[in-house]
């Protein structure tokens, strides 16, 4: 009995001393707890300001069983890091690595079983996972549920998108925690497939802004062999709950001890740009597995893509368009099919002639009269073109050009069957030299009940960046769970999408003006972005006088996005001919940088506006992109990011006078002049507008 007595005194004694670690500058502290029940528990705060409550954590098993209650703390381990590292393609050519870490090592009384949590404190945010050592009472063990905690102090202003197990494709809302509801949205958006898990379901990364003007900002890191994680909402008290994506059957996570978790993460701080800049979420990810990166470059690109998307050309053979023609069974020439020999070589001749690294052909390979919303199996075989498309023809006539051409693998879901492909699919753009190629996962899911968020999928699309690596080639891909910084690891994992992207605002309701002053605070903080951004023909009624549809921005906006949006693979995404109308503003095009040395954000406010400036990795030219949102904007830029006592030649590409995204978007102005780092650049923005500028030191 006396030693029962003493157990629970111990026991007592850890749960009333809080464990407190800090981040390197101070501003950031987290306490950690043991509740009465032995429930470990944490808060964070900001300089003064309570960030998270009181908050819970745990682990749920199907057994019935949690590793949630009844523990002990063994042991605490407190160290500090501080590295740079150099990333193979980035926002900037070295990257710092510095936290405060503490690990709990946590032993449960009543099944001594064992789990570790990590914190790591960076000056940014907070990151912690849980941890499962190899241990005689927890081997192979099903997660059922995650009760990871993250609960707020106040009704903040967030940045939201419904929670989704299959899509990420929406516009932002912009309301309190407390306006939460996603049964009050318009659905009709677009999206090809949705499942919206719960009424106060909402998608990480979440951002916020507290009434005291601090920014917030929820999410997860380094996902690997496991669900993408959602946040359940109580609008009442403002808490958060994670929500992991079930599989088929409803289970979570299949692991193995010795395990881990992803990281999930908390960004704080009173300067927005502090948020939008930070690398938390590539540092907490392990070090590149490719040793030989010499392959990996950046690239732009055009392609036979936009054409579809307004409807100058199919993407079938047969000129349906309906991706569900399943009476057609023979092949039989529309003269719609926009991936013909000829018209790709046309897209190799602009490549050619205005210095762009590739060219993306869709709809070249068969199967695309019936490939979408039937749950089909057997869809494309990644190997086999259409009759009107010579691979060999055109591969030789890119080379000859000395044009790069980029493959395009649409799986429509059926992973099994791209699975079964995909060793030749990549022998086949071995054979013909291609170094990249744009995946695409539109539609259900198949191992049919599977989710694109789930442990299946999750585990997919690392494995298929893994498998193009063995082959040294690079992997765009869309429709798959959006980025948490595995491009670190595997660096050939050039881009994704994951998002809502620069297409539906060509059929659909389109992307709001504040779309784009969302996604760096959101989506980008967790890997490069393909948006296809650079429309220059802005209103669909271009190609049809009865359509509406329109892109949201005017043409200095799009502009400046390749700026604003990184990504080290940009497409200019826009027509050739429509291109060849504006080679004055196509010229920026030409000239941006995708890949960097170093980049400024100078200002930012979620929702509202950014404004970054970047120098090129190659070069002394910098680049700076400044994006709004529905509002007209002034604003003074200081340029101290300059080379001191260096004169540089400003092409400025600004919005006109009377430019205005739905009203007159393709009115712009370019202007040249000589600036130095003591410069203050003054930049006017029209409604949905923005500013690109070009610096080239002057000999």
């Amino acid at each position: 009995m006396k030693n029962t007595i003493t157990t629970v005194f111990l026991l007592f004694a850890f749960c009333l001393k809080a464990q407190t670690i800090q981040s390197p500058s101070k501003e950031i502290t987290l306490d950690f707890k043991l509740t009465e029940n032995g429930r470990p528990s944490y808060t964070l705060t900001y300089k003064t300001k309570s960030v998270i409550s009181k908050s819970h954590l745990g682990i749920y098993l199907k057994d019935n069983a949690d590793l949630a209650t009844n523990f002990k703390i063994d042991s605490i381990a407190n160290f500090t890091f501080n590295e740079k590292w150099k990333p193979v393609l980035g926002e900037q050519s070295s990257i710092e690595n510095h936290y405060n870490q503490m690990t709990i090592a946590l032993s449960q009384t009543t099944t001594k079983r064992r789990i570790n949590i990590v914190f790591k404190v960076y000056d940014e945010g907070m990151a912690f996972r849980y941890e499962f050592p190899k241990q005689p009472n927890l081997n192979y063990f099903i997660i059922s549920d995650e009760k990871s905690e993250f609960n707020l102090t106040g009704n903040h202003k967030a940045f939201w998108i419904p929670g989704d197990f299959d899509s990420q494709e929406y516009a932002y809302n912009e309301t309190l925690l407390s306006e939460v509801d996603t049964e009050k949205l318009d659905l009709n958006n677009g999206i090809g497939l949705k499942r919206i898990f719960g009424k106060y379901g909402v998608q990480s990364p979440l951002m916020m802004k507290t009434s005291e003007g601090l920014y917030v900002n929820i999410f997860e890191a380094a996902v690997v062999n496991y669900p993408v994680m959602h946040l359940d909402l109580d609008t009442k008290t403002f808490a958060l709950t994670s929500h992991l994506v079930p599989n088929a059957i409803g289970d979570k996570a299949y692991l193995q001890a010795p395990s881990v978790t992803p990281w999930r993460t908390i960004m704080v701080s009173d300067d927005a740009r502090e948020i939008v800049s930070s690398k938390m979420i590539l540092n907490l990810n392990e070090p590149s597995k490719i040793t030989d990166t010499s392959w990996i470059k950046p690239m732009k690109y055009v392609g036979v893509w936009w054409e579809m998307h307004v409807g100058k050309s199919t993407w079938d053979y047969a000129g349906s368009q309906n991706a569900q023609n399943t009476e057609s069974k023979e092949l039989i020439a529309s003269g719609k099919h926009g991936a013909t020999t000829e018209n790709t070589k046309r897209y190799i001749d602009f490549a050619a002639k205005h210095g762009f690294d590739g060219v993306l052909v869709e709809g070249w390979n068969v199967g695309w009269e019936d490939w979408f919303g039937n749950w089909k199996e057997d869809v494309f075989d990644f190997t086999t073109p259409y009759p009107d498309y010579n691979l060999a023809e055109i591969n030789a006539y890119a080379k000859s050009k000395g044009v790069k051409m980029i493959m395009h693998h649409e799986t429509s879901g059926s992973v099994a069957n791209y699975e079964r492909h995909l060793d030749r699919a990549l022998n086949l753009m071995k054979e013909y030299g291609y170094p990249a190629a744009k995946s695409g996962y539109v539609g259900r899911i198949i191992p049919r009940g599977e989710f694109h968020d789930g442990q299946t999928m999750v585990n997919h699309f690392n494995f298929v960046a893994r498998r193009f690596a063995d082959y040294k080639m690079m992997v765009n891909s869309h429709e798959s769970s959006r980025p948490t910084g595995y491009h670190r690891t595997y660096p050939n994992y050039i881009a994704a999408e994951a998002a809502r992207g620069n297409e539906f605002n060509a059929w659909s309701n389109g992307n709001p003006p504040m779309h784009e002053t969302i996604l760096p605070f959101t989506r980008l903080l967790g890997g490069p972005m393909d948006y296809t951004p650079g429309i220059f023909e802005i209103k669909m009624s271009h190609y049809d006088k009865t359509k509406k549809e329109q892109v949201h921005t005017t043409l200095a906006k799009q502009l400046a996005l390749y700026v604003t949006m990184y990504s080290p693979l940009q497409m200019a995404a826009d027509l050739p001919e429509n291109y060849e109308k504006y080679l004055d503003a196509f010229q920026f095009i030409k000239d941006v940088a995708a890949d960097w040395q170093e980049s400024k954000y100078l200002e930012a406010e979620p929702g509202d506006y950014l404004t970054v400036a970047r120098k090129d990795k190659k070069s002394e030219n910098w680049f700076l992109g400044a994006v709004t949102d529905e509002n007209a904007r002034n604003t003074e830029i200081k340029l101290d990011f300059l080379s001191p006592n260096k004169k540089y030649k400003a092409i400025i590409y600004q919005d006109s006078k009377t430019a205005h995204w739905e009203k007159n978007p393709i009115s712009y102005e370019i202007k040249t002049m000589t600036v130095t780092s003591k410069t203050k650049l003054k930049l006017a923005l029209a409604a949905g507008g923005g500013t690109a500028v070009s610096f080239v030191p002057i000999n």
